[in-house]
């Protein structure tokens, strides 16, 4: 299997086949929770100089130039920026796509109404219990899974869709069901499962094992397949989901490929600076100083992971490579001599991390299916 390839290029002369399809910009550190999972290691002062309202536009202004993606506007909890309003709506009239990734709790019905006149189209929110005291000890916050839900309904009464993003971790591994099926009854129209990658606060925590994240995929992939649910369903984080669909048969257009940063996605930084991810903390290049375009189109380590031929270890040899392409943010934070608690890196020319085999993943290429 292959990635689709083409020469066809835009009006700039840059290939047109890699095009960014979602952006996730950080826009704060702040935030008003304390989440021992945070890539961002967010809290409740940024303590760095934030791209300003003047120079936000001018990174949209750019996108534009490039594609029209879908971009979320995120944090820490982008609802203690105080232009994000303006934002948003700059956003929206340069025609992209903008939505909301938050923690729900300062999502009022007048704050709603007034992201929905701004534009967005969609928020997406984190619940991760149907316990409200298991959520609020992990959010580190008290009070924080009934404001989530209400936020979620505020959302929904505004007009906008709601995606629930659910992190799973030893603690709910056994509650996920429960959870989906509370998000379809609040009304979500999607459902995110994200698995945890060893990026800022989160490598601290210990996950699950790797047979646990293959019997978590089948599960989910059992909910897709017969048509349990109505939300959309993606796990994130977790690409050899897309082995395992293809092996069922499955409509693998509704998803496309199984890791895709630097692909079609990237995440800007509060202070501008551009990473393949929100949890690969690889400095790609900043738009303080370079024009995105120039750094999604010529960036080194953006191309490294846009040829799956450079990929090693099993990865390398896998036959799903170019469908799945292994998660290459824990593939990073697991395999490279680096302390990945400490902020972005500059790889110096060094991108063993960035292709090494996905360490999660017990698939053996070749392995016989076996029914």
């Amino acid at each position: 299997m292959q990635h689709p390839r083409t020469d066809s290029t835009t009006q700039s002369g840059y290939p047109e086949r890699f095009l960014p399809r979602v952006i996730s910009w950080n826009v704060t550190f702040r935030c008003n929770l304390r989440c021992p999972h945070c890539y961002l290691n967010a809290n409740e002062s940024t303590g760095q100089e934030e791209l300003t309202t003047a120079e936000g536009k001018q990174l949209i202004d750019q996108i534009a130039e490039v594609s029209k993606p879908l971009l979320v506007l995120s944090g820490g909890e982008p609802l203690l920026r105080g232009d994000l309003f303006d934002l948003a709506s700059h956003a929206t009239e340069r025609g992209l796509k903008v939505a909301l990734g938050t923690n729900g709790t300062l999502l009022t019905q007048s704050i709603a109404e007034r992201l929905a006149s701004s534009g967005i189209k969609a928020a997406a929110i984190s619940i991760d219990s149907t316990i409200p005291d298991l959520h609020d000890a992990f959010r580190g916050r008290a009070g924080a899974w009934e404001r989530a839900l209400q936020g979620v309904d505020a959302c929904l009464q505004s007009g906008m869709n709601v995606q629930i993003n659910t992190t799973v971790t030893q603690q709910n591994y056994d509650e996920i069901g429960h959870i989906m099926a509370m998000a379809e009854d609040r009304g979500a129209t999607a459902f995110h499962l994200f698995f945890l990658v060893p990026t800022g606060r989160g490598v601290n925590i210990e996950d699950i094992s790797a047979d646990l994240y293959e019997d978590m995929l089948e599960g989910v992939l059992d909910t897709i397949a017969t048509g349990e649910s109505g939300m959309r369903i993606r796990p994130v984080c977790a690409p050899q989901f897309m082995r395992i669909a293809s092996r069922r048969g499955l409509n693998l257009g509704q998803w496309s490929r199984g890791c895709i940063a630097g692909l079609a996605y990237c995440r800007i930084y509060p202070t501008g600076e551009v990473t393949p991810c929100p949890y690969l903390p690889v400095r790609v290049g900043s738009v303080r100083e370079t024009h995105f375009k120039q750094i999604w189109f010529e960036s080194p380590v953006l191309q490294t992971l846009r040829n799956p031929d450079l990929l090693k270890g099993k990865c390398g040899v896998c036959e799903y490579r170019s469908l799945c392409g292994g998660c290459r943010a824990r593939a990073y934070g697991l395999s490279s001599a680096v302390n990945v608690c400490g902020g972005l890196h500059e790889l110096q020319g060094l991108t063993a991390g960035l292709v090494a085999e996905e360490p999660w993943c017990p698939y053996v290429p070749g392995e016989v299916v076996r029914t």
